[in-house]
């Protein structure tokens, strides 16, 4: 961006975007618009993603404009007071034309749409049998304590417990501001290396538990589901080591025939419980692959994070006997394990979210 203000580059960019944000202003005053529910929403919704950047551009061209009549005072008058209050002025104004620049670089990286949508985090116990499934209770637990920390909400969609205390499975909402932007990049392997309690030879033990982390709809056109595209089967729901927890049937299995997703909840006495919580968490796995098929490389969606749950996918490490904790795809790391298994997790998410914005800003300079 320039004086010249050139038609090209950043400052066409954001001609466009304030060209776009007064024609969707437009819009919204038109009866025909106001009056449709569904199109008002979208297009206020549009405008708003755009307005913090259209304000700090109108904001920089005043600048660039005070700038302007500065020199102008500079080269066209003679009184010394004023050429002196002129180039002080000019100076400050200056620096601020430096300043919005770099935060209007900023606020054109592209955002991920999701940011501020709620999540579903699904927690399974990978390679390591019991000791894994204590894992996953331990992420769990973590997780839970981060959202108690930011005053989010946690709600058990499903689980599958051992007699341990451990999960085989685990799947639970967090709701609050910012849940997927801060969680989004828990999503992957997680490895422990320690003594199990049950090991009497003293030997450390490696084991595994995924996290898929997904972005949950708050609106019901985000995803259309068909209702011939499902099967649902109910089943009596059944506890640890097989004993019955009721002879109804109350537990729900739905099955997604083009996708072949399928989801299963039994942990409410309601089957019409079960069945709304399996509709959340299919609904949050189906926008997650429509995501990943409209755009495969960028889209952090469940299948790339899952994986196979091999040790050698791992994107994390919790080693317990030397107190470390290590964030292989930043290179952190904490030797304050016991802190981040309380939820002090604050740190490795923060330079998670710096390390995504510098390689957004370094995509949209080559762009």
């Amino acid at each position: 961006m320039s004086n010249e203000h050139e038609g090209t580059g950043l400052a066409g960019k954001l001609d466009g975007m304030v060209e776009h944000y007064d024609y969707l202003s437009v819009q919204l005053e038109k009866p025909e618009v106001f009056s449709d529910p569904k199109k008002c929403r979208e297009i206020a919704k549009e405008r708003a993603r755009i307005e913090d950047t259209v304000t700090l551009y109108r904001r920089y061209l005043r600048v660039l404009d005070d700038i302007a009549g500065s020199r102008e005072i500079l080269e066209t008058e003679d009184d010394r007071e004023l050429r002196e209050m002129a180039e002080e002025e000019l100076a400050s104004l200056q620096e601020q034309k430096v300043r919005l620049e770099g935060e209007l670089r900023v606020a054109l990286i592209p955002k991920d749409p999701n940011d501020d949508k709620d999540v579903i985090v699904e927690i399974r116990a990978g390679t390591g049998g019991e000791e894994a499934a204590l894992f996953a209770a331990e992420l769990f637990r973590m997780y839970g304590r981060y959202a108690e920390d930011r005053r989010w909400k946690t709600e058990i969609l499903t689980s599958n417990p051992t007699d341990l205390g451990g999960f085989k499975e685990i799947v639970f909402a967090i709701g609050g501001k910012g849940a997927y932007r801060r969680l989004k990049f828990e999503g992957g392997v997680h490895r422990v290396q320690r003594i199990p309690t049950t090991e009497s030879g003293g030997r450390i033990h490696t084991s595994t538990a995924t996290v898929a982390v997904l972005p949950e709809s708050d609106d019901v056109d985000d995803i259309e589901i068909a209702p011939d595209d499902l099967r649902i089967d109910t089943y009596c729901a059944s506890g640890k080591g097989g004993q019955g927890v009721n002879t109804t049937y109350s537990a729900v299995r739905i099955t997604h025939l083009p996708t072949g997703v399928v989801v299963t909840c039994q942990d409410e006495r309601s089957q019409i419980q079960n069945r709304e919580r399996a509709m959340r968490i299919l609904r949050s796995r189906l926008m997650a692959l429509a995501e990943e098929a409209k755009n495969r490389e960028l889209t952090q969606a469940r299948r790339s994070q899952v994986g196979t749950g091999e040790r050698a996918e791992k994107i994390r490490t919790y080693n317990f006997p030397q107190q470390r904790v290590t964030d292989h795809r930043i290179g952190y790391t904490s030797h304050k394990l016991t802190e981040f298994m309380d939820g002090k997790i604050d740190d490795v998410v923060d330079a998670l979210l710096d390390d995504e914005e510098k390689k957004r800003i370094e995509e949209a300079s080559q762009a």
